[in-house]
């Protein structure tokens, strides 16, 4: 795709981004009011990681832009370290997680919506934001990856980051348990501490499966095998 369509996609991406967390962030929900906030929430989290990670690939557009016909060294070094940022972060964060929270939320809404989104936040928050949150955010990924050619770390690293990443997140689960006596979602207050603990392991192997997806779809997209 071209250099022009390709920043209007990200600068597109990134104002949706933008509106949707201020709607979010403008609900006025008990839950929001609570131990942790809004930060307790892996959707919230996820849409902070995207609206970043569409951020970046503005700028490195613009850099791209500013430096073409440039000869300046450290400029190119300085565009050469974005881009290496915004590979990362679509390998690591914005992939993974976001595929992750896509699939995780509908699986389970379908299931037994009161587990993971309880009919009581359809009070709150509007159909096209949820949806803003829980669905677009897979085929904006996708388009990504097929616009852009990302260049995915080691295998071992790449892997290591998610790990720390899912690690990371369940401990906050646990703490904000801890300090409150609640289950951030409805679902762990039906499992039992044996099943809590295989839960916690299936997801992190899950989210290091979606790793795995997003290297060998950039890799088939773009060819970089050959």
């Amino acid at each position: 795709m071209a250099l022009v369509p390709s920043q209007v996609l990200h600068a597109a991406i990134l104002l949706s981004y933008c509106s949707i967390l201020c709607n979010y962030k403008a609900i006025d929900m008990p839950a929001h009011q609570t131990y942790g906030g809004s930060w307790k929430f892996l959707t919230f989290i996820d849409l902070v990681i995207q609206a970043v990670f569409f951020g970046i690939c503005v700028l490195t557009d613009l850099s791209s832009l500013l430096t073409r016909g440039n000869d300046s060294q450290e400029q190119e070094r300085q565009l050469k370290k974005l881009i290496s940022l915004r590979d990362w972060m679509m390998a690591v964060l914005a992939f993974p997680v976001g595929v992750f929270v896509v699939t995780m939320f509908w699986s389970i809404y379908i299931y037994d919506r009161e587990l993971v989104y309880p009919k009581l936040l359809d009070n709150f928050i509007p159909a096209w934001l949820n949806h803003g949150m829980h669905t677009t955010v897979l085929p904006f990924v996708l388009i990504e990856m097929r616009t852009t050619h990302h260049q995915y770390p080691s295998r071992s690293c790449g892997l290591a980051a998610v790990c720390t990443f899912a690690v990371g997140y369940i401990l906050w689960v646990c703490w904000i348990h801890h300090i409150t006596g609640v289950w951030v979602y409805p679902l762990l207050e039906h499992l039992s501490p044996g099943v809590k603990i295989i839960f916690f392991a299936a997801v992190t192997v899950v989210i290091n499966i979606f790793y795995l997806v997003g290297e060998v779809l950039n890799n088939y997209i773009w060819d970089t095998q050959k």
